[in-house]
């Protein structure tokens, strides 16, 4: 069985302008050789929740983490030139939040860490410091 001790948050690395959901990085993963989509949830521009590979069976997105975390990725995260950028919409933000207290009321409490927030992580993603913009209490404390 597995264990759920921290949510991970993700972004697709996609511009604004790109519209993306699930079904596009569940095609990119596949591409890559993966069995399916290796985030858990996505978030579209719209907040729109999509759910990606099932909770139960361990994600594909951090290196020597994924036994233990749960990913949720969001559509964004570059500008139109492919730069790191916090694009994040509030209706995204609304809806990370709001998925976040469900899986905690499921699972228990679980640290929200960036992927960035990782060792030898040498990516921007998700394009922002996540305890900046969600709150050390939300990520680390036990509300």
């Amino acid at each position: 069985m597995r264990t759920y001790e921290t949510l991970v948050l993700h972004c697709s690395a996609t511009p604004p302008s790109m519209d993306v959901g699930v079904q596009w990085v569940d095609k990119l993963h596949r591409a890559r050789g993966w069995s399916q989509c290796g985030y858990h949830y996505f978030v579209k521009r719209d907040g729109k929740v999509q759910r990606g590979r099932p909770v139960f069976i361990q994600g594909a997105h951090v290196k020597g983490h994924n036994e233990y975390t749960v990913a949720i990725c969001y559509a964004g995260g570059v500008d139109e030139n492919n730069k790191p950028e916090d694009n994040l919409t509030d209706k995204q933000r609304a809806s990370i939040v709001k998925l976040v207290g469900n899986l905690r009321r499921v699972f228990g409490w679980m640290d929200l860490k960036g992927h960035n927030d990782f060792p030898n992580v040498r990516k921007a993603c998700p394009s922002f410091d996540t305890v900046s913009k969600f709150g050390e209490e939300f990520c680390n404390g036990q509300e």
